[in-house]
């Protein structure tokens, strides 16, 4: 193997190697085809090392292949990127099929399908749900009961990605946060792509490979990316944002005009701005 793999995409840990890697790493690594599952808790860290610092969230129902476990930690890779890392293991469960997903903020799975039974999850958007049934205005889940009016059925996506990034206006800021209850500035851009069926890499120098057309700056148009080293925002309107930032330590919607003096104050100018082309999501990320 020449250079040096991409530990985020890198099936392989100094104990085991993925069988796609046979003939590229050491003889002394056991070679795996790993056991899938599916993120059976709200969300799971994914951590480069056991107890290292989290390098992005999985959200219920993310297939998850399984390579590896030392103790309580499984070492292994999600379906929906390759990303690499570790996890509890009582964070996952069989894997199952999936026929809906959490198409509003957040929402609750509550143990009856009444508004005053008790909640059993919090799910944020994105989550990814089998539903066996309805039961009034709710549907049936093999773990509860989730509001019908949160949920939209696998492959039917939303249709603007700037709608979606608004529903996480205020949500506070956490670093490899995936989530409503936390997220980043990559967060926030794949929730806004994948939640219209669009492909998005997870971290923002992955996005900002993503194919498309550079735009001149004082011409970006809602939809746009905008790159610095380490942070994306996307443009909602002309000469505004949205990004999750450690500044406000939130998600907020501000003037680009602002966003720029502040960071450029602290020597970092734009690096990038991009016009991504629409590419669907693949089958196999359902």
């Amino acid at each position: 193997m020449t250079g040096t793999p991409d530990r985020r995409f890198h099936r392989a840990n100094h104990r085991i190697a993925h069988v796609s890697l046979r003939g590229a790493l050491g003889a002394d690594l056991a070679l795996v085809a790993g056991a899938w599952h599916r993120v059976a808790a709200p969300l799971a860290d994914l951590c480069a090392e056991p107890g290292a610092r989290r390098d992005r969230q999985l959200l219920l129902g993310t297939r998850f292949c399984a390579l590896d476990q030392v103790g309580a930690q499984v070492f292994g890779y999600d379906a929906d990127d390759g990303y690499c890392g570790w996890l509890s293991a009582d964070a996952l469960g069989p894997d199952h099929p999936v026929t809906h997903w959490v198409s509003a903020p957040a929402t609750h799975r509550y143990t009856e399908a009444s508004i005053k039974s008790a909640e059993n999850a919090a799910l944020s958007f994105g989550a990814r749900i089998n539903v066996l049934g309805v039961d009034g205005p709710f549907a049936t889940t093999p773990q509860g009961h989730i509001p019908l009016q949160h949920i939209r059925p696998i492959g039917e996506p939303l249709h603007d990605p700037v709608g979606i990034a608004r529903l996480f206006l205020g949500t506070p800021y956490l670093w490899g946060g995936n989530s409503r209850s936390g997220i980043d500035c990559s967060g926030l851009i794949q929730a806004a792509h994948r939640g219209c069926g669009r492909a998005c890499p997870p971290d923002s120098d992955l996005q900002a490979a993503m194919p498309g057309d550079a735009v001149a700056a004082g011409h970006e148009v809602a939809g746009d990316l905008l790159f610095w080293t380490g942070h994306v925002a996307l443009v909602s309107a002309p000469g505004m944002i949205i990004h999750a930032n450690a500044w406000h330590m939130a998600t907020v919607e501000e003037p680009l005009s602002e966003a720029e003096a502040r960071i450029a104050a602290n020597g970092e100018p734009v690096q990038c701005r991009l016009r991504p082309r629409a590419q669907a999501v693949p089958a196999h990320q359902g």
